[in-house]
């Protein structure tokens, strides 16, 4: 009865012992399973939307900005060497926005210039005295003043023009007799810019004017005025410089890129927002051959018939010049806004996938600029989707991740 009871003692505490190694085992390995995928899935790591560097294991608000972080984006091993993901919520920040380039849009056709209104140099003139004496008196007595021609300046005592008029009385008394004496005093006052009628009427009053008057030989804008009432004057003496402005110079300064663009006699299309509404048509008359080295620009030049005055000195023009490219399923053209410039480099930012928010840097060279966009030469294919708005934020972005941007032009090596 004893060794009985011995054997069920022992059968009990081995059943006991199985029961008690499969709870205690195969459930601990059950529930390792569980801890195992509960903590690999508990591994999320929290960013800032503006401040991608900023990566916890916990939510809470960047150290830096204070804004509260989100879940990052732990994909990307597929990503090449300088791909970089960007969170949506960052991009809608930044408000990037791409487009796809490929064959130019019809704006890139029209290259825009800047300038300004200048006097045409050519109908510019300067009033001289045409003999020696003294300013009695001005009747011009400001710059700015419009004067026509004939029009009285002012009057001038001249010793040799009272002698010159005396010789001419003299002269028509003795005409009959001496016509050769007569024909060169009349000849000698028209040296001195005397009309006609000026003669005939010293003749016919037989009197001598002391203060003779000098009249305006051309028309426009007294633009300077050299000459103040009591100085002295020599023959040939400037007293007044006159601006016509009948017609006037629209002046460009074009870029570097831009001179092969451009030709003599080539059309362009001219507006100001001070004649709003208005497009004037011109033909360009002059490119100058040597660069300011200051801007990095040329002078471009067109002529204005102003008879209306529409045009003052120094307003503010555009031009607009219609330009031969290549064929467009040959020419690629970005946007001005999605290229930066660092050095010597223009880089842009490319979007390899177009449904994921990843980035990467391409360095371009750049041809001609074609009103706001620039043609590109080497560095895009057509269909390349770029970032044009918010580009600075995305090589911010790079920079921060490490990655080959603007002034990282290698990035930092994996």
């Amino acid at each position: 009865m004893n060794a009985n009871k011995t054997s069920v003692y022992i059968v009990t505490a081995v059943l006991a012992g199985v029961l008690l190694g499969y709870l205690f085992f195969g459930g601990n390995s059950e529930s390792h399973v569980h801890e195992e995928t509960s903590i690999a899935t508990s591994e999320e790591i929290w960013t800032c939307s503006m401040h991608p560097q900023i990566r916890q294991p916990e939510s809470g608000s960047c150290p830096i900005c204070g804004m509260d972080l989100i879940l990052a984006d732990n994909g990307g091993s597929e990503l090449s060497e300088n791909q970089f993901r960007m969170t949506e919520n960052a991009m809608q920040l930044a408000n990037v926005q791409t487009e796809v380039v490929g064959s130019g849009a019809s704006d890139g056709q029209q290259m825009l210039l800047s300038g300004t209104i200048k006097e045409n140099e050519e109908t510019n003139t300067v009033q001289v005295s045409y003999f020696t004496g003294r300013i009695e008196r001005l009747q011009v007595n400001y710059t700015g003043e419009t004067v026509k021609k004939g029009t009285l300046l002012g009057r001038i005592y001249s010793p040799e023009l009272v002698a010159a008029q005396q010789e001419l009385l003299t002269a028509a008394a003795l005409k009959e007799s001496q016509p050769q004496l007569y024909d060169a005093v009349r000849n000698k006052l028209k040296l001195w810019k005397l009309s006609d009628s000026q003669i005939r009427k010293i003749e016919d009053s037989g009197a001598i004017q002391e203060n003779f008057p000098i009249y305006a030989t051309v028309g426009g804008i007294v633009k300077e005025k050299l000459v103040s009432e009591g100085d002295y004057v020599k023959q040939g003496q400037a007293l007044f410089k006159i601006a016509n402005l009948t017609s006037v110079w629209a002046v460009f300064d074009a870029y570097e890129n831009q001179i092969n663009s451009l030709k003599v006699g080539q059309s362009i299309r001219i507006k100001s927002q001070a004649i709003p509404n208005q497009n004037f048509d011109s033909k360009i008359s002059f490119i100058d051959q040597v660069l300011t080295t200051s801007t990095r620009t040329i002078m471009v030049r067109s002529t204005l018939q102003n008879n209306k005055g529409l045009f003052k000195p120094g307003m503010f023009i555009e031009g607009s010049v219609s330009v031969a490219t290549k064929a467009s399923s040959e020419r690629i053209t970005v946007p001005t806004s999605s290229v930066l410039w660092t050095g010597e480099r223009s880089v842009v930012y490319i979007k390899p996938n177009p449904q994921e928010p990843v980035f990467e840097m391409q360095e371009i060279q750049l041809g001609s600029k074609i009103g706001n966009r620039y043609e590109v030469v080497e560095g895009l294919s057509s269909g390349d989707e770029i970032v044009t708005n918010g580009t600075f934020t995305i090589d911010a972005a790079a920079q921060l991740q490490g990655k080959k941007s603007m002034m990282n032009r290698e990035g930092e090596k994996q």
